[in-house]
């Protein structure tokens, strides 16, 4: 004889499941765990199949299933492993945006965003993947619309970005700027203008277009490494030294051009002409930025910025436009008499009396100058010093044939009197050996060395001597005699972003010629 199962109170109940009684009247009610009878009082009895349904759905419900859908796996509706894989990609859904939340508000708080651009952040944690790419495409199509197919521009289309589930605090923060700088119009011009150059030189997309991009980028490391070379040597891009840099870049470039529209064959004016309108379409620093952040959103690698060493390439194209033209005209000037040779004195007797004003002004620089601007806004003191005892090292290292010294080295070290000292000496030692005057240095002779460095020495003693108080004594006479082979030297040069010296600036009436030498060169001249 079988005894009925002991059924139980909605206490009892309560009290083995741990859930409170209004809780389990609740779930209950919604037939999770139905009574099994009821007493004639009408109070509910549960059978033992109950606990265990209630200890189930806890679990689900801690693990946020809905209560329908509980009820659906209790009653064998649906399977618990489908139930499980469907809210497990719900849950990892939800996970995705907390963390995005939370990269937001940790960019928030790192960049000290206001009001507006919170707004903007929240509204990235709220869009899908697919409204958030759809922002950029939408303004990637528009900036594209009828330039035509080119590489460029399906570079653009190919290289949207996508932010990724878990994203960098770094790729929220460029998410956020570039949200920003997709609304400038600016960027939108910039990025038409190049995809029209691009339809317009460019070959049709084609199969090698993927060839073509990679040479491209082998092009574009090869010429920064040149130019990063020259730039780290202290050569000057609107010197002539600067042409072998600008002939050894085209040189690499011209194959590329092959099959475009009056593609050049040969290093000349119209190759130079065609790689200078290329970089400096390529020069905006909107459209750079853009690229810049679509890597960083992308986890691709960023190319550091291409602006310090376009600029200087760029200048030295529009120095040297015609392939050993400025050394040809400097080599006829170098063989022209008049180099400053006053009565009774020479080149580098002239030159000694400068360099010895100029050591005047270094030792009269007190430590606590050196921190103090000059008329040459990139320097302070200590980096116009630095730079007249570099000039001299690097200048008697020419003349005796010695290698270069490092541009980005320290040459001054803790007594910046005696390394100019040091330095001077070692350039007077240079200049007065036997033959250096005659002596040719590529186009030069050696008496417009010495000439070159008396320039050099008169302009930045003059910086160096507005710069801390005091006025340079020259001889008036060497300054006129060298006056001419400034005008003719650098006369010609454009005055542009990058170059050596600013356009020329007015001078008042009865300035030294030490004044107007250093307005000649940019200064101004009070």
């Amino acid at each position: 004889m079988h005894s009925e199962p002991l059924l139980l109170s909605i206490g009892a109940v309560a009290e083995r499941t741990g859930l409170p009684v209004k809780l389990v009247r609740h779930w209950s009610d919604l037939g999770i765990a139905p009574p099994a009878d009821r007493t004639e009082a009408g109070y509910r009895r549960y059978g033992p199949e109950a606990v265990a349904r209630l200890d189930l759905a806890r679990t689900l419900r801690d693990l946020g299933l809905g209560l329908s859908t509980i009820r659906d796996v209790l009653d064998r509706e649906r399977e618990l492993s489908e139930v499980a894989t469907v809210h497990a990609d719900a849950l990892e859904a939800r996970i995705r945006t907390l963390r995005l939340r939370q990269a937001v508000l940790r960019s928030v708080a790192r960049r000290g965003a206001d009001a507006e651009e919170l707004t903007a952040l929240d509204e990235l944690v709220r869009m899908s993947a697919a409204e958030r790419e759809a922002i950029v495409g939408a303004f990637v199509a528009g900036a594209l619309e009828d330039t035509g197919t080119s590489t460029f521009g399906q570079g653009l289309l190919a290289a949207l970005p996508e932010l990724p589930a878990e994203p960098t605090a770094e790729q929220v923060d460029a998410w956020c700027e570039l949200s920003a700088l997709v609304r400038d119009p600016a960027l939108a011009a910039a990025l038409r203008r190049m995809a029209e150059y691009a339809a317009r030189y460019s070959l049709a997309s084609t199969a090698e277009d993927a060839g073509r991009a990679q040479q491209a980028e082998e092009l574009t490391d090869s010429w920064v490494r040149r130019v990063s070379a020259a730039m780290d040597s202290g050569l000057a891009p609107d010197s002539p030294a600067a042409d072998a840099v600008v002939t050894a870049v085209v040189a690499e470039w011209l194959p590329g051009q092959s099959g475009t529209p009056g593609a050049p064959d040969h290093d000349g004016p119209t190759a130079r002409a065609r790689l200078l309108e290329q970089l400096e379409m390529a020069a905006d620093s909107r459209a750079e930025r853009y690229w810049q952040l679509v890597c960083v959103i992308n986890g691709r690698p960023v190319r550091p910025s291409l602006a310090p060493t376009g600029a200087w390439l760029m200048t030295a194209l529009r120095t040297n436009p015609t392939p050993g033209a400025r050394a040809s005209t400097l080599e006829t000037l170098y063989d022209m008499p008049g180099a400053p040779d006053g009565p009774g004195t020479g080149i580098v007797d002239a030159f000694a009396a400068v360099l010895t004003e100029v050591e005047r002004l270094v030792s009269a620089v007190g430590p606590d100058r050196l921190a103090d601007p000059t008329p040459c806004a990139e320097w302070d003191v200590r980096a116009l010093l630095d730079h007249l005892v570099w000039e001299n090292l690097i200048w008697a290292g020419l003349a005796e044939g010695s290698p270069p010294t490092d541009h980005g080295a320290d040459h001054l070290g803790a007594d910046h009197r005696a390394a100019f000292r040091a330095a001077a000496s070692a350039t007077m030692t240079a200049f007065r050996r036997p033959g250096m005057l005659e002596r040719r240095y590529g186009p030069a002779p050696g008496r417009r060395l010495v000439e070159q460095l008396l320039i050099e020495m008169l302009v930045h003693g003059w910086d160096l001597a507005i710069a801390t108080g005091q006025r340079p004594d020259f001889a008036e006479g060497t300054v006129e005699a060298v006056l001419p082979s400034v005008r003719e030297i650098y006369g010609a040069l454009p005055r542009t972003r990058g170059g050596s010296f600013a356009p020329e600036a007015p001078v008042p009436d009865g300035a030294s010629a030490t004044d107007r030498l250093a307005a000649f060169l940019g200064r101004r001249v009070s």
